[in-house]
């Protein structure tokens, strides 16, 4: 299944925060910690590059990621310039509360009280932004809930004399170019449920927790080594007996139940993909497109 989700508003969101980039002196780029690589939006590291902006990258709702995973991605990040990663739950108020010395570390330029450092918070949808943007002022100033695309504008505020903070819409680009990163993303919530099939998501996701993490399924819905990701769903909708008018199992009502577990963290501390396997995601798919045209080539 080929995700794909651009809604209309984004196409503006996009350009407001791209003029925007012209009075911005760092990104807080806000990435979900069990995804890093597949929340980051390509767009972001085009508009901020091109204004040469230096990037604080908040690898969020760590406390729903593997631990040791979302260290090996920090020491990933942090290898790149003008970047400094660190992991954060923006529940947590204390997390919320280091971002600005965080970015000012990134900005050493600004650190009087002349003019106050600016400071723009981007993202993909439901990463957890407006939970930051809410923390770090102290009050309900951006609206949060459990879809993506909630926040449409961006606004600016002044949180106190030297830090100003420009809160933007989630940014998805228009076109998602590896199949895992939208099914990692769906799965993740990080796409609107009009786009995507839960059974399939849910498949892929069973996969891949089998694949790392069965100890956990087996703990959570009583899953053996031997099912795959179909009979994962198949296996939660009888133990917890969901089933349809006639009595054929509800797969899914069993796919959004595996869907809605590791949202929500009761499976356990997950992580979706590691620094080692996005490379041999990569390296996988620049051979195939190689051995595809290698056979293009060879038929004209």
């Amino acid at each position: 299944m080929s995700i794909q989700w651009f809604p209309g508003h984004m196409t503006a969101a996009r350009k407001h925060a791209t003029d925007a980039m012209k009075s911005i002196d760092v990104v807080v780029e806000v990435l979900d910690a069990r995804l890093p690589e597949a929340s980051s939006n390509p767009m972001i590291h085009a508009i901020r590059t091109h204004r040469n902006r230096p990037c604080l990258k908040l690898l969020n709702k760590a406390d729903l990621a593997d631990p040791d995973v979302t260290a090996a991605w920090l020491k990933f990040f942090n290898s790149q310039p003008n970047t400094k990663a660190v992991a954060i739950s923006a529940r947590k108020p204390g997390d919320a509360g280091r971002i600005q010395s965080l970015a000012q570390s990134l900005a050493p330029h600004r650190d009087d009280n002349l003019k106050p450092l600016r400071v723009i918070i981007m993202g993909i949808p439901n990463v957890g932004k407006s939970t930051l943007m809410n923390a770090l002022v102290k009050k309900k100033v951006a609206a949060t809930g459990d879809e993506p695309a909630i926040t449409k504008s961006i606004q600016r505020i002044h949180l106190n004399p030297r830090l100003t903070l420009y809160d933007t819409p989630g940014l998805m680009w228009p076109k998602i170019e590896h199949e895992s990163d939208g099914l990692m993303l769906a799965a993740s919530h990080a796409i609107g449920r009009n786009a995507i099939i839960d059974e399939e998501v849910a498949t892929f996701l069973g996969n891949l927790l089998q694949a790392r993490y069965p100890q956990m399924l087996a703990a959570r819905y009583g899953c053996t080594a031997d099912m795959d990701g179909v009979a994962v769903i198949e296996h939660i909708a009888a133990r917890r007996g969901y089933r349809i008018k006639g009595g054929a199992p509800d797969l899914e009502k069993a796919a959004f139940t595996l869907l809605q577990d590791y949202r929500d963290g009761l499976i356990g501390r997950v992580s979706l993909e590691t620094p080692e396997t996005r490379a041999q995601m990569l390296a996988e798919e620049k051979a195939a497109k190689a051995a595809a045209a290698a056979e293009n080539s060879g038929e004209t």
